[in-house]
């Protein structure tokens, strides 16, 4: 009896520690902010009130808010983070991030990174934080980072422009701001947020040979299988901002991805598709759903036990689209896998 006890025992601890590891191993998200205001645009704004509430959830929910740099290089030495963990981050450098959301932020203790265009600042745009506010904030424990020199949209060639003139155009815009920002502000994080969010298959490559990381704004949650030249996050402000569904995005996890295929991002083809092949499913094929902006549920083919086609029933309009993926996960109830495709449809010249 005694020694059935004991194997019991240890059964249980074994089950234990896999159950922790699991838990360790997958939920991670990254939030999306411009505006802390309610005088510009609602489409990229929120409230002080809407962002002290955000910062409100996370702290009684005890989520573990980490700095960005924390959270991608955890995840790119191959190791986990706890569950529940959160990086904050803001695009642009408005001047109210300094005036609203660093406040509540450093009231909080909550880290966070602020994408910075380094050309615009230079120019003394009126909108912009300033390198000494910047600088400000940094000794106050931001990360300022790079969203390029001017917030072109860089996967556009110009007219006439060879590809290799493109990528040395390029290149040049991301390595200048690198060294502008670290200039100004004394830290060199190999980060580039993509200027609205685009990015095509050689921008990515591109940005991969450059050593940098790519941080989109498609949504979804963040894990072992993320390709880190498209990093995904939850864009938080305007109609996203809505606390109740908010909930649910920081509670996804990401699916576990072997491989993700499809022919670019950005195309003149107006009903592309992509197809995802799964390593492991934490949920029913049946229980996968996926959505086209602006149309509805999105038609999927399976071909395979684990793979599966996503495509649109109805053509895309030109710009900006993307299918979202979720499936609610068996082993953390409650919680959602969640995987977003962005699209950007151009006319066909």
């Amino acid at each position: 009896m005694i020694r059935c006890t004991q194997v019991m025992k240890k059964l249980h601890n074994l089950v234990l520690f896999f159950g922790l590891a699991s838990a360790q191993a997958h939920s991670a998200t990254i939030l999306q902010y411009h505006h802390v205001s309610e005088k510009l645009p609602p489409v990229t704004s929120v409230s002080e009130d809407t962002f002290k509430s955000h910062l409100e959830f996370l702290k009684q929910g005890n989520y573990n808010v980490i700095a960005l740099n924390d959270f991608i290089d955890t995840l790119q030495q191959g190791k986990s983070l706890p569950m529940n963990t959160v990086a904050i981050t803001f695009d642009d450098g408005y001047d109210n991030n300094i005036e609203a959301a660093a406040p509540l932020l450093e009231a909080y203790n909550f880290p966070y990174t602020i994408f910075v265009n380094p050309q615009l600042i230079d120019e003394g745009q009126s909108y912009v934080m300033t390198w000494d506010e910047l600088r400000a904030l940094s000794k106050r424990g931001a990360i300022i980072a790079n969203h390029s020199a001017k917030h072109d949209y860089l996967h556009l060639r110009k007219k006439g422009e060879s590809e290799s003139q493109w990528q040395q155009r390029i290149s040049h815009d991301l390595t200048w701001s690198q060294q502008r920002i670290n200039a100004e502000i004394g830290h060199n994080y190999p980060y580039i947020a993509y200027p609205y969010g685009e990015f095509d298959t050689s921008l990515q490559e591109l940005v991969k040979k450059l050593g940098l990381i790519g941080i989109g704004q498609h949504s979804g949650a963040v894990g072992p299988t993320t390709d880190f030249t498209r990093v995904p996050r939850f864009p938080s402000s305007g109609i996203y901002s809505n606390l109740k569904t908010l909930k649910v995005k920081i509670n996804s996890i990401p699916f576990d991805i072997d491989t993700l295929t499809y022919n670019n991002s950005v195309t003149t083809h107006r009903t592309p598709s992509f197809t995802l092949s799964f390593n492991t499913m934490d949920f029913s094929q049946g229980q996968l759903a996926c959505f086209v902006s602006g149309i509805g549920r999105a038609t999927l083919t399976w071909t395979g036990e684990k793979t599966v086609t996503v495509t649109t029933p109805e053509p895309l309009p030109t710009g900006r689209s993307r299918y979202n993926c979720t499936a609610p996960s068996k082993t953390h109830k409650g919680r959602f896998h969640w995987f977003s495709q962005p699209w950007v449809v151009q006319k066909v010249q």
